[in-house]
């Protein structure tokens, strides 16, 4: 069923589909510059970025090279859990720095340590370089802490793209516990690469992130022999070893059915999860917190309530 879009999400809306008119009738090629352009203009609707005890720009040395990041800790006096945090944007946009206020507020909602993580991205790092680095810092994240309280509650969280990755991750464990990720949090996530459920036609168009976009992103994510059904953790296994889940999802968003999707074949396998659907919103609404700021308080409430459950 197709998503029915919030009132007071209606005027920006209307714009981003006059702009998208604007760019097929003017014949624009996509390009990955343009698409990195177009969700760092994003930036300008995220406009509240609190103060925070802690934060300081680190990085890890891995085999494949220097991974940087950002921390963040609320309260440098306590040891608190841990929560690695891995950005969304397609595996071709995005950066530490755009969700440097998103992060913030994370941090201060779960009262935890949050790494953001700057992985590599497509095209010029295909498929699986995100996912090598992204369990690299997994393993290694202490590095990254020092002088820093944490406990040994590890939690990763991701938002679209940021959310296959931790999903991924969490198909890895079920294999290899040693991996001792206790919880993961999604945030309308992509995990399932075939392209195959009801909402990504329903709401494909006219919500601001639609099929062909998609589409487009995994073209230049993965390369020829790869298996896209393979790589999506909707697929993959799920045992005793998947994490404690919290999935949060837009009604209005192509990607919706395989969140509900995932979520329901976790709760089959016995996998405590918990998942949420924002009535009336878009894919990426985190990123323009300034037009909901309600759903978007909601969103980082939830994130604290299963963290500290």
């Amino acid at each position: 069923m197709r998503g029915t879009l919030a009132r007071h999400l209606e005027p920006f809306i209307k714009q981003v589909n006059i702009a998208i008119a604007d760019a097929k009738e003017q014949g624009i090629i996509p390009t990955p510059e343009l698409a990195r352009e177009r969700l760092n203009g994003l930036a300008g609707f995220v406009t509240d970025v609190p103060e925070i005890s802690f934060t300081e720009q680190r990085a890890i040395e891995s085999p494949d090279g220097v991974i940087k990041t950002r921390v963040y800790s609320p309260n440098t006096d306590v040891a608190l859990p841990v929560m690695i945090f891995f950005h969304g944007g397609g595996h071709m946009c995005g950066s530490a720095d755009l969700y440097d206020p998103m992060c913030r507020k994370m941090a201060l909602a779960s009262d935890a340590v949050v790494i953001n993580v700057d992985y590599r991205l497509a095209p010029e790092h295909r498929y699986p370089a995100a996912i090598v680095d992204a369990e690299y810092v997994v393993r290694h994240y202490r590095d990254l802490l020092k002088g820093i309280p944490h406990n040994d509650t590890l939690i990763i969280a991701g938002d679209s793209a940021g959310g296959a990755m931790c999903s991924t991750l969490a198909m890895h464990q079920t294999a290899d516990p040693s991996l001792g990720i206790d919880k993961q949090i999604l945030i309308y996530p992509s995990v399932d690469y075939t392209m195959t459920q009801p909402s990504l036609d329903e709401n494909g168009t006219g919500f601001f992130l639609e099929k062909p976009r998609i589409e487009w992103y995994f073209e230049h994510y993965f390369s020829g022999n790869d298996d896209p059904k393979k790589a999506s953790p909707l697929y993959g296994p799920v045992n005793e070893h998947t994490p404690a889940t919290l999935v949060l999802l837009a009604s209005c968003d192509p990607l919706r059915d395989e969140g509900l999707a995932y979520g329901e074949k976790l709760a089959a396998a016995d996998v405590s999860v918990t998942t949420h659907v924002f009535d009336g919103m878009i894919h990426a609404f985190m990123n323009i917190e300034d037009l909901v700021p309600e759903e978007c308080a909601q969103l980082y409430h939830f994130m604290g309530e299963f963290i500290n459950d």
